[in-house]
């Protein structure tokens, strides 16, 4: 093993055998005669990777992609199938809600236990205990049965004890998820100690904000492979894009084997509901988005019976983001705002109606919105 490196893995593939309940009775054999076949899921093919030592490290991916496998491996609670993965260094993990915690002792008491896994002595437990304690900000709760504890509480004391083992890895799973909004943005803070102390952090998250601002790198895992490996902006973007990619085409088969409708999102920016405008302004731009996950569905707009079809488009980046997990790759960024000027000395003094639909060509409306405004 290199002595530059914190955690090799070399030709690694992990497999799980899957048994099936076996038939019992003639007519169980009859029916399911397959039953009791074994089934070999390899979650993990050919993985080659290396961590630093000092190397902040995010592991990326969909939900089954295989990352939570490989923090296991890389803490030896699984072994992998075929290749190799080694560690250089004290590892400390954070990867189950309470993992080593008994719930009938208190939270002190459980200091004692989970520490002691991680090779404290007695003496050394005694001498940061105040400061889990205080970190862990469970105050006269910390003796208390651990029963008694919420998740979050739960979540509160597992990472103070983590982080107080002066480990040189720390490997942390996805349960930061869990907790309010400050402790969470404490953790963060304190990994990015660890980070300028030097220590090896390796996180698997779905928070992508967090692996840019935090991680110097990331790792995709893609349907059980490496990937993409490097800088997080660019391997972030990559991984997005294929990730649209997958779940546009899965929403498609959905919606053309009847098992989900397509749908769709209207928002008017200007004119606001009841507000008035002067016929002698002229125009005023009218401006929205709208969304829709249908291939033939198209956007009309109308003031009162009176169809626009000079419409203009522009990008809505705040849109993008919002909902980018609802309608992957049925996005067009740069056409998602529309505006047009309607002019308002062609219209009556008195209440006009805006009106504007998401519509199929049957006729079907999708999404719409009706904004009442008033000319004087």
């Amino acid at each position: 093993m290199d002595p530059r490196n914190a955690i090799e893995v070399r030709n690694m593939s992990k497999y799980f055998k899957i048994n099936r309940d076996k038939a019992k009775t003639l007519k169980e054999k009859v029916l399911f005669f397959n039953r009791g076949d074994n089934e070999i899921h390899e979650v993990l093919k050919d993985i080659n990777l290396s961590v630093q030592k000092g190397d902040t490290v995010a592991l990326i991916g969909t939900n089954g992609s295989g990352k939570s496998t490989l923090l296991k491996l890389m803490t030896k609670i699984i072994y992998p199938n075929k290749g190799t993965v080694e560690t250089n260094g004290k590892l400390t993990s954070l990867l189950e809600l309470g993992a080593g915690f008994h719930p009938d002792f208190t939270g002190r008491e459980n200091i004692y236990f989970n520490a002691s896994i991680f090779g404290l002595t007695r003496k050394e437990i005694d001498q940061r205990m105040n400061e889990i304690i205080e970190f862990s900000e469970l105050g006269d709760a910390i003796d208390d049965p651990i029963r008694t504890y919420s998740s979050g509480m739960y979540m509160r004391l597992a990472f103070s004890v983590a982080i107080n083992v002066d480990a040189e890895i720390l490997l942390i799973d996805e349960i930061l998820a869990v907790g309010d909004q400050h402790f969470q943005e404490k953790c963060f803070k304190k990994l990015e100690e660890l980070k300028h102390s030097e220590k090896t952090i390796v996180i698997v998250t779905h928070s992508l904000d967090a692996v840019k601002t935090l991680c110097s790198r990331a790792i995709w895992i893609y349907k059980g492979r490496l990937q993409l490996d490097g800088d997080p902006i660019y391997v972030i973007d990559e991984y997005l894009k294929q990730t649209a990619k997958d779940n546009h085409e899965e929403r498609v088969k959905a919606i053309q084997s009847g098992k989900d409708e397509c749908k769709g999102v209207v928002y008017v920016d200007t004119p606001r509901d009841l507000a008035s405008y002067s016929k002698q302004g002229g125009s005023i731009p009218f401006r929205g988005w709208s969304i829709t996950d249908s291939p033939t569905a198209k956007t009309r707009y109308f003031v009162d019976n009176q169809e626009f079809t000079d419409i203009a488009h522009y990008p809505r980046n705040d849109v993008y983001e919002a909902y980018i997990e609802q309608f992957p790759g049925f996005m067009e960024l740069d056409n998602l705002g529309w505006t047009f000027d309607p002019d308002l000395t062609k219209l009556e003094i008195g209440q006009h109606q805006l009106h504007v639909e998401i519509s199929e060509p049957e006729g079907k409306i999708l999404a719409s919105r009706d904004v009442i405004f008033n000319v004087g």
